[in-house]
């Protein structure tokens, strides 16, 4: 059993965010830890649309926006490529509905990953530009480092925008209209965190209001909110930080997504086994919906999702919603695969502060397996398949370490790479990957040896409860920090003394799971579920202490209290 931590906020800033917001102990100790002062507190637990800044305030977008208005209102061409994954097919589907509603025509493309390798390539350029050549090049989601590819089309006589997070590897592509906040925006920015669906929200927002000073009444006329669906669901899914404006998109956000007003969103939510109007959390994003939209890119062709997000037929919708759930099944499998055998190869090595698997795998599902592994392990992982001589895959990282900077150290033995510290893609000869499995362990060591020493097995309790506490009006209040994911994870409390008076009910394939009903004082009950723990569930009679996730569980118009059991101790 891991180690449990426990560090308890300040006992003066608790009683003090209980008076002044009006909420119970349980939530404003989640606050006080997570928060630096009262006012982000505040904003934390009820995120406003209001708090989202100027979009003038970004540096580039204004001339960005200008920009399109003035290619709209002249009927110029345009055409945009966003890259393959949610953030740029979402990017992509708001920047086209959004000139569409101003009068322009854009022509969207999207990456293709066997062909055209990641982002702005120069295959992906010839097949633009056999359509003719556009007025106006939009890139979304890459470009940043596409130094030559710029110039290209900058010496055609085109206009580029960039509009990216990416990190600048060795200066930025120049000779362009360029928008990303880690290029050009103060490092405390309030967006310097979006991503690229985030960044265009902005965008669409400082479009509108360029309209708006200009006394066209189109500027009145779109609302930016209707953005906020495909804002929220590249937000969550590029695994950003879910703090000060993403957090206002993803909250809000969500709400519009559970609306399904776009014919493509509500077959995807269909077909993903939810139900138009539910309420969505970041969970059934990140696990339902995105990974749907993903497949495509990872299988096949990602213009499917973007034709999805872009289509008006409900029947045309739901024949390509279809689709991708046929391929999200196929990569599944895939999936579990590639996930295996990486696991196995990698753990003769799992002493290593960095991992590189690497296999004859498709290079398309490796983020996915990079991902459940550098949670399995608690540590950042690379997973690389094979394209002839060239090993081509996905990282995923783990809090306090920078994977771009980590891949930069190492950059000599690369053929390309890029991302962002908690996401990355690569690609390198396989002659040097022996060379790099050993950079890459090093790089990051070094940057843990900079940092503060931390158990990665030991499991953070944000807050300590007695069975009392688990009252409905708290359930009420957690749901207020929702959405829950990278930068704001979903709180693990540790509840006292609770008694197992009976066995577990084992349930799901080899009887893995169980679930358990326990009584609270006042006879309410709560539901217990353990995943992949019901080989060593507490035995009937015995009084444990218990590591949870507290939520509603809602069936059928109902909803009961349930907790997640992660881990137990003995009383």
């Amino acid at each position: 059993m891991p180690a449990w931590n426990h560090r308890a906020a300040d006992p003066a800033r608790v009683r003090r965010l209980r008076e002044t917001l009006g909420v119970s102990e349980v939530v404003a100790t989640l606050l006080a830890r997570r928060t630096s002062d009262d006012a982000e507190a505040e904003r934390h637990l009820r995120p406003q649309l209001a708090h989202v800044g100027d979009p003038f305030e970004v540096g580039g977008l204004r001339a960005a926006a200008e920009r399109l208005v003035d290619a709209a209102a002249a009927r110029s061409r345009i055409a945009i490529l966003g890259d393959y994954d949610v953030d740029g097919v979402t990017s992509s589907a708001a920047l086209v509905h959004a000139l569409r509603g101003l009068g322009a025509a854009p022509a969207a493309y999207v990456p293709r990953r066997m062909e055209d390798g990641y982002g702005l390539s120069m295959s992906a350029i010839d097949r633009v530009l056999a359509d003719g050549r556009p007025d106006v090049f939009v890139a979304l989601d890459c470009g940043t480092n596409s130094h030559a590819e710029v110039a290209r089309l900058r010496a055609e006589g085109i206009d580029v925008l960039v509009v990216d997070h990416h990190v600048a590897k060795d200066g930025h592509a120049e000779d362009c209209l360029m928008v990303n906040p880690r290029v050009f925006d103060a490092p405390d920015a309030p967006w310097q965190a979006l991503c690229t669906a985030g960044l265009t929200f902005k965008l669409i927002h400082a479009m509108l209001k360029v309209l708006r000073q200009r006394g066209d009444p189109l500027g009145a006329a779109i609302a930016v909110k209707d953005y906020l669906d495909l804002a929220a669901l590249g937000t969550i899914a590029d695994l950003v930080p879910l703090r000060h404006e993403n957090r206002i998109l993803a909250a809000h956000g969500l709400r519009l997504l559970s609306e399904a007003r776009r014919p493509g969103v509500r077959a995807l939510i269909e077909v993903s086994g939810l139900s138009p109007g539910q309420s969505l959390s970041s969970t059934d994003v990140s696990y339902r919906l995105g990974p749907r939209i993903n497949a495509s890119g990872r299988l096949a062709d990602a213009a499917l999702p973007l034709r999805l997000l872009l289509g008006e037929s409900e029947a045309e919708c739901r024949e390509a919603a279809a689709e991708l759930d046929a391929l999200n099944r196929e990569r599944q499998e895939i999936d579990r695969k590639v996930t295996e055998e990486a696991s196995r190869q990698l753990a003769d090595s799992a002493d290593l502060p960095g991992l590189v698997a690497q296999g004859d795998w498709h290079p398309g599902v490796v983020g996915i397996a990079a991902g459940k592994l550098s949670r399995a392990f608690a540590r950042p992982v690379i997973v690389l398949g094979r394209e002839g001589d060239l090993a081509k895959g996905s990282g995923r990282g783990v809090p306090g370490v920078d994977l771009v900077a980590a891949l930069q150290s190492c950059h000599e033995l690369l053929g390309n790479y890029g991302g962002h510290p908690m996401a990355v893609g690569v690609g390198l000869p396989l002659a040097n990957l022996a060379a790099f499995r050993e950079r890459f362990a090093r790089a990051v060591a070094a940057q843990l040896a900079a940092g503060v020493p931390r158990d990665e097995s030991a499991l953070e309790l944000e807050h300590w409860l007695r069975p009392e506490q688990v009252e409905d009006h708290v359930l009420d209040e957690l749901e207020m920090l929702h959405p829950f994911g990278e930068g704001n994870p979903e709180p693990v409390f540790g509840l006292r003394g609770i008694r197992f008076d009976r066995e577990v009910q084992r349930f799901g394939e080899g009887g893995m799971n169980f679930r358990h009903t326990v009584f609270l004082p006042g006879g309410r009950r709560l539901g217990l579920i353990g995943w992949r723990m019901a080989d060593r569930a507490p035995a009937p009679g015995q009084v444990v202490d218990l590591a949870v996730r507290l939520s509603w569980n809602r069936w059928q118009g109902r909803r009961n209290a349930q907790a997640e059991v992660i881990d137990w101790r003995p009383a």
